[in-house]
C-alpha cells in the first residue's frame, strides 16, 4: 500500500513537471505554448492543493487536535500565497510581459521547493505517523476531490 507521503510526493513531481515545461515555454518566448503549460501546471496544483485542504489536513487536525496555528496552518497560508502567483502569472503570461513572467516563475519556484521540503520532510511523515491505518481510504478520497468545487 502506498502512503500518504509517497503518493504526494509524485504530485509535487508531477506538478513540478508542468511547471518546468511552462516556464521553458515562457523562456523561449512560446506564448501559446506558455499558456497552455501554466493551465496545465494550474490545474495540477490546484487539484494537489484541494487534496491537502479537502481531505488529508482536516482529517489530521481531527485525529490531533491541532489546527488554527499548527503545521496545517502554515501550510494554508502558503497555499495562498501560491494561489495569488498563479494569478499573477497568468495575467503575465496573458500579457506576454516576459520580464514580469520570468520574474514571477523565479518567485513562484522558490515558493515551491521551500514549500514542498516543508511537507515531504516534516509533515507528509508526521500524516503516515498519524493517520497511516487510514492511508488507503485518505488517497481515495483525495482522487475523488473535484478541484472546481474546493
Amino acid at each position: 500500500m502506498t502512503g500518504i507521503r509517497d503518493f504526494m510526493t509524485s504530485g509535487h513531481k508531477d506538478c513540478d513537471e508542468a511547471f518546468a515545461r511552462a516556464e521553458t515555454a515562457v523562456g523561449g518566448g512560446d506564448w501559446e505554448a506558455a499558456a497552455a503549460g501554466f493551465g496545465t501546471f494550474h490545474a495540477a496544483m490546484a487539484q494537489h492543493l484541494a487534496m491537502e485542504e479537502v481531505v488529508l489536513f482536516p482529517a489530521f487536525e481531527d485525529a490531533t487536535g491541532m489546527s488554527g496555528g499548527g503545521p496545517t496552518e502554515i501550510m494554508r497560508m502558503e497555499h495562498a500565497r501560491m494561489r495569488e502567483l498563479f494569478e499573477e502569472m497568468r495575467q503575465a503570461i496573458g500579457a506576454r510581459d516576459p520580464e514580469q513572467s520570468l520574474g514571477l516563475c523565479e518567485t513562484l519556484l522558490m515558493l515551491m521547493q521551500q514549500h514542498n521540503a516543508k511537507e515531504e520532510s516534516m509533515l507528509y511523515p508526521m500524516l503516515d505517523r498519524v493517520l497511516g491505518a487510514q492511508a488507503g481510504a485518505l488517497i481515495g478520497r483525495c482522487n475523488a476531490v473535484d478541484a472546481q468545487a474546493a
